[in-house]
């Protein structure tokens, strides 16, 4: 059963300069969830989807050896900027998802990809500030690459933590992970006030009953999935 948690907010002090991804309500659930595994040293950590770095800190803060990767070079760059100040060791790599790292496994690999339902004609068609929170009609561009690729790269007992929205089907996330090989498990759920992106969106997505007319809230989920 999920747990209904409030977000813990990591502390930092990391830059996060327009085109990167600032750390939000998802982040700090999934740092609270990383947290929550007792991450150690000797671990290997691969940290999906970077942003300005955030999470791969925190792991590495924890003692494990953390790659982080992210297919923006603005974010590379905020990321690589905010590990030489926080003084820790973490890899940094540009490239698609799994591509950086191809034939690595990892104990455990985590993600705060883009998941935000998008309408056809959304300006972020050719604008790349759009691009870290878009993720097509569905939301499940980026998820549906994850379900299908990370298990590859989980070592026996590792484990995938991944955030969502509610509005990009959770289910389907869980079959798509159960049908990959893993044992996945909705382990955190908050609801937050829809941001400015959802409530500009709002009149698509009650057209197509992705959201009630009264619902004002964003559910957010922890996927953790474990390889067998």
């Amino acid at each position: 059963m999920a747990v209904l948690v409030e977000p813990v907010h990591p502390p930092t002090t990391l830059m996060a300069p327009p085109g990167v991804y600032e750390p939000q309500a998802d982040t700090f659930l999934l740092a609270q969830a990383l947290y929550r595994e007792g991450v150690s040293a000797g671990m290997d950590v691969l940290d999906l989807g970077t942003g300005n770095g955030t999470l791969a800190i925190c792991a590495a803060r924890c003692g494990a050896r953390v790659t982080a990767v992210d297919i923006a070079w603005r974010a590379v760059l905020t990321t690589r900027l905010n590990v030489l100040r926080s003084r820790h060791r973490v890899t940094v790599r540009r490239g698609d998802l799994l591509a950086p790292v191809q034939g690595r496994t990892f104990d455990m690999v985590l993600s705060n990809p883009p998941y935000l339902p998008t309408p056809p004609t959304s300006p972020s068609d050719g604008r790349r500030v759009e691009r870290r929170w878009d993720a097509g009609r569905d939301g499940r561009e980026i998820l549906d690459r994850i379900c299908a690729d990370v298990p590859r790269a989980l070592r026996p007992g590792g484990v995938l933590l991944l955030v969502q929205s509610g509005l990009s089907d959770t289910e389907e996330t869980l079959d798509r992970l159960a049908g990959s090989g893993l044992r996945p498990t909705v382990s955190d759920r908050t609801y937050i006030p829809f941001g400015p992106v959802l409530r500009s969106r709002l009149p698509w997505l009650r057209a197509s009953g992705r959201v009630g007319t009264r619902e004002e809230n964003e559910e957010l989920v922890i996927i953790r999935a474990e390889q067998t």
